[in-house]
């Protein structure tokens, strides 16, 4: 049991390993409660993987550009953000194929080469939320935050420019979206309207208290706390609603990515990009997915989006 500065208690808990997949950049991580199966990207191998707890089944995919983040269709299906473009593909009907066959549903900032897709999540209300990130070597600010929905394509969301966005989840009602820009360390939050595609009231959510972390990806649980991985860190922070630290995560690899809350587990992705030989002589499962008992009482479904 550690203490957090306000001398409150925080829980502290280990991730073990659940799948030795080593990837470069490890992220997005879903789960489908459906089919009970994981999904997520190495982005920088351009594959998506697929992973059956159940049986221990594991499937990848090639793609042909990286596929930066993903979502859960409502008819089945996966929306996937390849660097620069929104498409959708029927994974599991293609499950005896090695490249998937995907549909083209929007281009994504064609006018600006030096962006790809990075972060993104669905918002509550059929509609999906996701952030281009900046492919200059100085990351400077040119990522943007775009609304994707079958009925309207593509709108620009009114959010600060970014250099790696990331961390965008939402409320329980769609209300309010949580985001970040990684290369700051904290979390901001805003009133989201889905209908209008109109943010308001940007503020900030929570400050990182450890040098050297960063914010990565995040999800909402059912008492509406947030769970936050932090890059940097080896760890996993679970925020109260008002802020407050409530629980760390600890992982086996120095570079989480992603969560999701699969019944009572909570499993993440991490990365081995920018590791050297002694850094992965000390971590060598970085790249893997690991996993670790939330309580099934924090689980919340995870939303869909509607595709055309």
């Amino acid at each position: 049991m550690a203490a957090w500065p306000s001398g409150e208690p925080v829980t502290a808990a280990l991730a073990t390993l659940a799948v030795d997949s080593r990837c470069a950049l490890g992220e997005g991580i879903l789960w489908c409660e459906r089919r009970r199966v994981l999904y997520w990207t190495d982005i920088l191998a351009a594959e998506l993987w697929r992973h059956d707890p159940a049986s221990g089944h594991t499937h990848t995919w090639s793609l042909p550009a990286p596929l930066g983040c993903l979502a859960l269709a409502e008819d089945g299906r996966l929306l996937l953000g390849l660097a620069k473009a929104l498409h959708a593909g029927d994974v599991e009907a293609q499950l005896d194929r090695r490249d998937l066959l995907t549909t083209k549903l929007a281009d994504v900032e064609a006018d600006e080469p030096s962006t790809r897709v990075n972060d993104g999540r669905a918002d509550r209300h059929g509609g999906f939320v996701f952030g281009t990130k900046s492919e200059h070597a100085d990351l400077r600010p040119i990522g943007r935050f775009h609304q994707y929905t079958a009925a309207h394509g593509l709108r620009e969301l009114a959010l600060p420019r970014a250099a790696i966005p990331n961390s965008i989840c939402f409320d329980a009602d769609g209300t309010t979206m949580y985001f970040c820009d990684s290369v700051v360390p904290r979390i901001l939050r805003c009133r989201y309207d889905a209908a209008t595609a109109t943010v308001s009231d940007i503020g900030v959510f929570v400050g990182l208290d450890t040098p050297g972390a960063e914010p990565d990806g995040s999800i909402i649980d059912h008492e509406g706390a947030l769970w936050n991985a932090q890059w940097g860190a080896g760890r996993v922070v679970r925020y109260l609603p008002d802020g407050r630290l409530d629980r760390i995560v600890r992982t086996p690899a120095s570079q989480p990515s992603c969560c999701v809350l699969a019944g009572d587990t909570l499993y993440l992705t991490s990365a081995r990009v920018g590791l050297d030989d002694a850094a992965l002589a000390e971590q060598p499962l970085a790249g893997g997915v690991f996993a670790h008992d939330a309580g099934r009482a924090l689980t919340r479904a995870t939303d869909r989006v509607r595709l055309p």
